[in-house]
């Protein structure tokens, strides 16, 4: 690279618009949106599109709400001149949606262009010209009045031609191409020659385009909103913008540009076109949905969208794409699990959406919550703790929480990937062996008194070391009781320092767990996890996963110690 880049290139010049009004603006409402998905992105792909992929893609985005679609460039080649007719042969554009159609100011490509539109109830005829320095002198060699004399000529063609076919109701739009480096005064004076020439008083869209993007987006609204001060008492002038992304801001440079003024915007699905692509729609709608305002398409089922998109563009959507890729909702860091957990504990149907690092409700977009937290060796307890609960209902209190979360750990520094739900409760399942102590058989054989005098005889079959043992004891409930039991038959003292249960499900198919923190032997405190459909025998198998545990890490310390010897 250059060390010294201002030797080569120059800095975009600021408008010096002192009294701009733009910042302060608020969007309240969408822009009329015109997808140029047909013709900017198709003539992107390195493998344009064939006659299926064109009608896949016009039906995709009729369903998704365009009012209008810029279907194709037809005097550019047969085939997008015979797709545009068999939308209008085979009457297969709605009664409320506008086609547009692109063609340069060349005499017989705007005669071509009319042609193909014969028929159609309504047309936006799209003529442009570039009237940027560079081009003016450089490619075409023209001096500013003739470039003028060239857009009265071309738009009094396309007057002329359409005129001729009154039964189709017509809209120019004229786009001064390249207007992101023009002088304005010469984008003003070309406007203004292409409204006279299609007649003052008729319908006409102004496009104005970042062809090439130069400038910060505040410098491209600070354009928009000169030219829109231009245009504000005349209601049959719409400004329409068209951003490119080649600085990576087209979605900054668009919203700018409607603060500014511009009525309406140009670009494509998740940015497809030339270079870096256009102006991303599907990012600039949404972006207004999250503020309040219905952008008036529909993306509630972003997955869909864009299965199609990638099937037409045959072009991947990022993983991390703006609401649409497939990583983008999803947290793997531990205290962003932690906080969505949270956030997710507390909210009610109905509240304003306020869920820390998730910007949009995923369901808005046909997302489940499945896939927000994912864990991996980056992750916390927050995030396995909410994957087990929306999963599974195992709702852990915190210090199992805590406890658990070093098994995950370790796991995860073995196996180096990320854990689904199921491998997390596979690994909490056998962690504290829910499958082992099934077999536990209990009864209460006697019960006396209330209160403080209260006690309970309690009589059981225990798995143990591989045979099953005749357990009984006596104590103030079945939980002291079967202390005493398994303190009588395997010489384990142990005590119960905390306990939590709760149901999974409801009705016949409920179920019960038990978490029971414990000190066993007054050498190990940990937690043991019983689950059955009655509470009690929960509790007691809670009591056996939390003496196993306690017996195992015995034995693995006395393999430690063999060792170290």
């Amino acid at each position: 690279m250059l060390k010294q880049p201002q030797a080569k290139y120059r800095a975009f010049a600021p408008i010096g618009l002192k009294d701009r009004t733009w910042p302060d603006a608020v969007l309240t409402k969408a822009p009329t949106w015109l997808s140029t998905d047909l013709r900017d992105g198709n003539q992107a792909l390195i493998e344009p599109m064939d006659l299926d992929r064109k009608l896949r893609m016009f039906d995709l985005l009729v369903r998704i709400g365009f009012k209008e679609i810029e279907v194709g460039f037809p005097a550019a080649s047969q085939v997008e001149f015979d797709f545009l007719r068999k939308l209008i042969d085979e009457d297969r554009i709605p009664d409320d949606v506008t086609i547009q159609v692109m063609t340069p100011a060349r005499e017989e490509l705007i005669a071509r262009t009319i042609e193909s539109l014969r028929g159609a109830r309504k047309a936006i005829v799209h003529v442009y010209n570039a009237v940027a320095p560079v081009w003016r002198e450089v490619v075409f060699g023209m001096t500013v009045p003739e470039v003028m004399a060239l857009i009265d000529r071309s738009v009094g063609q396309v007057k002329r031609l359409t005129d001729a076919q009154p039964k189709t109701e017509w809209v120019l739009q004229y786009s001064p191409e390249v207007f992101c480096m023009a002088e304005l005064e010469v984008s003003l004076q070309a406007c203004e020659t292409a409204i006279t020439a299609w007649g003052a008083g008729r319908p006409i869209i102004l496009n104005l385009p970042t062809t090439v993007e130069i400038s910060t987006p505040n410098g491209f609204a600070d354009q928009i909103e000169w030219m829109c001060r231009r245009f504000a008492d005349r209601p049959n002038v719409v400004v329409s913008v068209h951003p490119h992304n080649d600085r990576g801001t087209g979605t900054a440079s668009a919203e700018f540009a409607l603060m500014a003024g511009a009525h309406r915007v140009e670009g494509c699905l998740f940015g497809n076109g030339e270079r870096t692509g256009n102006l991303d729609i599907v990012n600039v709608a949404l972006n207004l949905y999250v503020q309040g305002v219905s952008p008036n398409l529909d993306f509630s089922d972003i997955d869909a969208i864009r299965a199609e998109v990638e099937h037409c563009n045959q072009l991947p959507v990022h993983p991390r794409h703006p609401y649409a890729g497939d990583l983008v909702y999803t947290s793997f860091s531990g205290s962003h699990q932690d906080a969505i957990k949270k956030a997710f504990a507390i909210r009610k149907d109905g509240d304003v959406w306020a869920i820390p690092y998730l910007p949009i409700d995923p369901k808005d977009l046909g997302r489940s919550y499945e896939a927000v937290i994912r864990v991996n060796s980056q992750s916390g307890k927050g995030g396995m703790a909410y994957l087990l609960e929306s999963e599974y209902g195992i709702e852990m209190p915190r210090r199992l929480q805590i406890e658990f979360m070093q098994t995950v750990q370790r796991v995860m520094d073995v196996a180096g990937k990320e854990l689904s739900a199921a491998d997390l409760y596979a690994l909490f399942e056998r962690e504290y062996g829910l499958k082992t102590v099934q077999a536990l058989q209990h009864r209460v054989i006697e019960e006396q008194g209330e209160g403080a005098g209260a006690s309970v005889a309690l009589r059981g079959d225990l798995p143990w070391g591989g045979e099953i043992r005749r357990i009984e004891g006596r104590g103030n409930g079945p939980i002291d009781a079967f202390i005493q039991a398994l303190a009588d038959s395997t010489g384990h003292a142990i005590r119960v320092i905390d306990y939590h249960q709760h149901a999974i499900g409801a009705g016949a198919d409920a179920q019960a767990v038990a978490y029971l923190e414990m000190r066993v032997d007054d050498r190990h405190t940990l937690f043991g996890v019983g689950i059955d459909p009655n509470i009690v025998s929960a509790s007691l198998k809670a009591i056996v996963s939390g003496l196993a545990r306690a017996r195992s890490r015995n034995a693995s310390s006395a393999q430690s110690d063999t060792v170290a010897a």
